[in-house]
């Protein structure tokens, strides 16, 4: 991981470099809530939303990208923490790569990145927003990590189920992490995955919750409790 952003301001910016430009900012037009389908030119499938309705007593969501791991789906995504979405005022948004998994993998950001950035532009557009979590299981979890270290000026927190490794190009802010692993993963082993990443990380300075659990490549019930716990509900009116 590099720091040469907060070095030399204004380096490394636009899709290619994993940044993103989308901002919170107020609501331009009320969206629905629900599960909504998120389309694009001639009714291209980018992915799935759902937006539980407000309580009464919050005035903003907590929106959470979730990305499904190699080979899944949209809705594989949103499932990830669908089960806590309407307890914690949780706006989820769940991407489809663009290929079977996300480009990072593949080789480099560049046409997901985009296609998240368009995404998140489109829910500010809709929904207030308080704060922006960046999550994923396996292949989308490593790239949760890449991209959310990479816009940590834009995502305070990332969720990383299983993942493999992080590799952001350069890094901003510093957004708190989770991590989970298996320690019987026969995908992505512990060993040379999370038992890695998370030392590396609390040396540059992260603050990393980490959470061993007996089990393979998977998300047991109490993880997912665990994480939506650590990420907190909605901000005091």
């Amino acid at each position: 991981m590099s720091d040469s952003a907060s070095r030399y301001p204004g380096v490394a910016q636009g899709h290619r470099h994993g940044r993103l430009s989308a901002r919170r900012h107020p609501p331009v037009v009320p969206g629905p809530t629900g599960l909504v389908p998120l389309t694009g030119p001639g009714g291209a499938r980018l992915g799935v939303a759902y937006v539980p309705q407000l309580a009464a007593d919050a005035s903003a969501y907590r929106l959470v990208l979730l990305l499904h791991g190699a080979g899944g789906s949209a809705r594989q995504g949103l499932d990830l923490l669908a089960s806590a979405a309407d307890t914690h005022h949780l706006l989820l948004v769940a991407p489809q790569s663009a290929a079977a998994s996300w480009d990072l993998i593949a080789g480099g950001f560049g046409a997901d990145v985009g296609r998240v950035d368009g995404l998140l532009a489109t829910v500010f557009d809709g929904y207030p927003v308080h704060d922006v979590t960046f999550g994923g299981f396996s292949d989308g979890a490593s790239y949760a990590l890449s991209l959310g270290l990479t816009n940590g000026d834009l995502v305070d927190a990332v969720l990383a189920f299983s993942p493999g490794f992080a590799a952001p190009p350069a890094t901003h802010g510093r957004p708190r992490i989770f991590i989970s692993h298996g320690v019987d993963d026969r995908v992505l082993p512990i060993d040379v995955c999370s038992r890695r990443l998370v030392p590396h990380l609390h040396d540059r300075g992260y603050d990393v919750t980490y959470q061993e659990f007996p089990g393979g490549h998977e998300i047991p019930t109490p993880v997912r409790e665990s994480a939506t716990d650590w990420l907190g509900g909605p901000p005091e009116p």
